[in-house]
């Protein structure tokens, strides 16, 4: 099994942290452009950083193609029928289990299979589910803050003791990137109002892309 992934450092020491089948042959690459060099001698292709471009004949070869698409579906994004969405935001790579939206779950399925990596396929939707759950705990997160209900350290301590979560909403925040939490949010409650996102949220959102413009 050769499995060729386009990942950053972070993404590469997630892949590389997982326990993946000694016989499975994993290429690293940069960049996805950097692919047109290897042979077409693999099996699967995982694109986790860097735009992606879906008029590429490679990605009409029939080879699973796997993208990190957390806020965008495979419908939206107009991504042919061996295309595959996982969530490669921080942290949820080296999860044991990867959430999968596919259209072809039995051939997915078994690139994960010959892996040793444990997937469970989800619908087309934007968060698919992780990453939804975990957006709407920020965000409320940032309601409680915002109401005084408490100071950031507590309320991180306070989820990591109470619901045994390996971070808190704000430290959730910060390594996920208030960037992706805000644009989940923002897709999420166009149809449903729950998602509503809270003004401190929003108010750190436009103060910190407005940092990045000037």
């Amino acid at each position: 099994m050769k499995v060729i992934v386009v990942a950053n450092v972070d993404q590469r020491e997630e892949i590389i942290s997982k326990n993946t089948n000694p016989l499975a042959d994993l290429v690293f690459l940069k960049s996805f452009s950097d692919h047109r060099e290897i042979h077409e001698n693999y099996d699967a292709l995982f694109v986790l950083s860097g735009d992606i471009d879906f008029s590429d004949r490679k990605l009409h070869n029939g080879k699973p193609v796997f993208i990190n698409s957390v806020i965008e579906t495979l419908e939206q994004k107009k991504a042919p029928l061996n295309v595959s969405r996982i969530n490669g935001w921080p942290g949820f790579l080296k999860r044991q289990t990867w959430e999968v939206a596919s259209h072809h779950k039995i051939i997915a399925g078994k690139i994960f299979e010959a892996m040793d990596w444990a997937a469970v396929f989800v619908k087309d939707e934007p968060g698919m589910i992780a990453a939804r759950v975990i957006s709407m705990i920020i965000n409320e997160a940032f309601f409680a803050l915002e109401e005084g209900v408490s100071t950031i350290e507590e309320i991180d301590l306070a989820m990591k003791l109470g619901t045994n979560y390996p971070y808190g909403p704000f430290e959730w925040q910060q390594k996920i990137g208030l960037q992706n939490i805000y644009r989940l949010l923002q897709n999420l409650s166009v149809k449903d109002k729950r998602y509503l996102i809270a003004p401190l949220l929003e108010k750190k959102y436009f103060e910190l892309t407005s940092s990045q413009i000037n």
